[in-house]
């Protein structure tokens, strides 16, 4: 039933149930079983009164960005700054989120971010450091954290962003350059590579030099 609408335009009235009970000689309610595993997973759409059609692609998730490629999209030269590259004993919070004892250790890695040179975002990542091993270990850090991750195929595959507005501190007026009490834009992501959480992150933007853009979908 599947390879007799793939490739058919979405709106294509599809085949009847007495025509595929007829064509694979199977019970009315098989086929309707069928169907309704169709329906399920998107590929077919029924319209009360009017009968089953192919339905329209469902979109898929957009790949998670780096900030790299976040930039890059927005026609900006990324950059960042290494403030700290460690391994350290993780914080409650965070050893919980990537399903840690709390004597496990993580790897931190804390970036000033620039776009066209300036500063946009400060970022502290903690990486669950038993699926990186030899993260820190070369000569030289990685360009981008995420095309590290590529190259190891533990790229994460799925990613729970929070959001919420608040005021520079000190410390991040220094660093991103605006005034103390600035407006900045709190994200707070836990990425998962496969079912397995492989960072927690936590990155302060300029919100007047960033937009956070999203893509829904009903």
């Amino acid at each position: 039933m599947r390879d007799l609408v793939t490739g058919s335009a979405p709106g294509t009235v599809a085949p009847s149930e007495r025509d595929l009970v007829e064509r694979f000689g199977v019970a009315r309610m098989t086929v309707r079983q069928a169907l309704d595993a169709l329906v399920a997973e998107g590929v077919l759409q029924r319209f009360p009164g009017r009968g089953t059609f192919v339905a329209e692609p469902r979109r898929q998730p957009s790949r998670i960005a780096s900030f790299t490629e976040d930039m890059a999209g927005r026609g900006t030269v990324a950059e960042s700054r290494t403030l700290a590259a460690d391994r350290v004993k993780p914080p409650a919070g965070v050893a919980r989120a990537l399903g840690l004892g709390p004597r496990e250790p993580v790897l931190r890695w804390r970036r000033l971010r620039l776009a066209d040179g300036n500063p946009v975002c400060l970022s502290d990542a903690y990486i669950n450091a038993a699926l990186v091993p030899g993260l820190f270990d070369g000569p030289d850090l990685p360009d981008s954290l995420y095309d590290e991750l590529t190259a190891r195929g533990r790229r994460p595959t799925w990613a729970e962003d929070s959001l919420s507005a608040g005021v520079a501190t000190p410390e991040e007026a220094g660093l991103l350059e605006c005034e103390e009490g600035d407006v900045v834009i709190r994200l707070t992501r836990r990425a998962l590579w496969e079912d397995r959480p492989i960072e927690v992150s936590r990155s302060v933007y300029r919100a007047d030099l960033h937009t956070v853009s999203f893509q829904l979908g009903g």
